[in-house]
């Protein structure tokens, strides 16, 4: 595989930590359920022999895309759809309960950042859209318009871990009354007007995330998703997803604790031994990025990698 534009570059985070904690067998079934721009799906396939097979799924059309462009392997199959919709996919090809490995990279990849067009970047201007799925009509110009100012600080509080969400909320719809916030660096200095630079961290950095979250319902996806995985893989079978940020992270580890734990009965009845009681994930812990990683790729500094085993 070979990048056609230098805007296609995407470091894939973490990448020998997920592909060996997958531990892929030569002739199984994985699903990359956000193939981004292929990089684990490569490590995946280059660890497959013939008869193993890849599903890589993606919300963003141009991720779909580039995959059809980039790859020509018969063992990868690619289906355009949110990770939410896992099962709904398996069961068309017959193959709940049979999966392998799944790996989800939750990151907003480099060139959904780095094109203008897609408006995730509060460093380049360009329309105010944020849409993972572009076939979805909610952009996050339609949602600063049509959200109450209450509405807007909860979620920049709730998503974005903003101490300053009020003022923020206040001063989008105090310009609001002038005219609509249509591009990203209109929104980009509005939030500058109220908030003060971080150490290392833009003043848009977190209304972006909480907007962007809110627009795609990443946590509900999120959420959906994880719970699918129980039924969709096989005995001994792999989950690995990269996290990076706390909130993500944060319903990855309560999925994980809830599954990993055996089923607390009642005080004063009997412990009894059997597989109604016990976990349904192993627990194989989490990994972070190496400082020598985070030298070469920043955007990795925040990424928290966890692997469990279907028991």
């Amino acid at each position: 595989m070979h990048d056609k534009k230098k805007s296609n570059h995407h470091d894939s985070v973490l990448f020998n930590e997920s592909i060996n904690g997958l531990n892929i067998k030569s002739n199984g079934i994985y699903i990359d359920a956000t193939i981004g721009r292929c990089g684990h799906t490569r490590g995946i396939l280059e660890r497959l022999g013939k008869s193993g097979r890849v599903i890589g799924l993606d919300q963003d059309i141009d991720a779909i895309e580039y995959a059809k462009m980039n790859f020509t392997d018969p063992r990868l199959s690619l289906i355009h759809s949110n990770f939410s919709k896992l099962n709904v996919q398996l069961e068309k090809l017959k193959l709940i309960g049979k999966v392998d490995g799944i790996l989800m990279d939750l990151g907003i990849s480099s060139p959904q950042i780095d094109n203008a067009e897609r408006g995730f970047s509060f460093n380049k201007d360009g329309a105010l859209d944020m849409r993972m799925d572009q076939s979805k009509k909610l952009t996050a110009a339609i949602w600063l318009k049509e959200s109450s100012e209450s509405e807007i600080a909860n979620t920049l509080y709730q998503y974005g871990e903003e101490k300053r969400s009020r003022i923020i909320a206040s001063t989008i719809k105090e310009y609001q009354k002038n005219k609509d916030i249509k591009s990203t660096l209109e929104l980009t200095e509005l939030i500058k007007t109220v908030v003060k630079p971080g150490k290392n961290k833009h003043p848009a950095t977190r209304s972006f995330q909480a907007i962007r979250i809110a627009i795609n319902d990443e946590l509900k996806m999120l959420s959906e998703a994880l719970n699918q995985t129980l039924d969709a893989l096989a005995k001994n079978g792999r989950l690995a997803v990269i996290t990076f940020h706390s909130i993500e992270d944060r319903i990855v580890k309560q999925f994980v604790h809830k599954h990993s734990r055996p089923k607390q009965l009642p005080k004063g009845l009997p412990i009894i031994s059997d597989e109604s009681n016990q976990c349904t994930l192993k627990d194989l812990g989490k990994v972070k990025p190496t400082n020598e990683e985070i030298k070469i790729n920043r955007r990795s500094r925040s990424a928290i990698l966890r692997v469990v085993e279907k028991c």
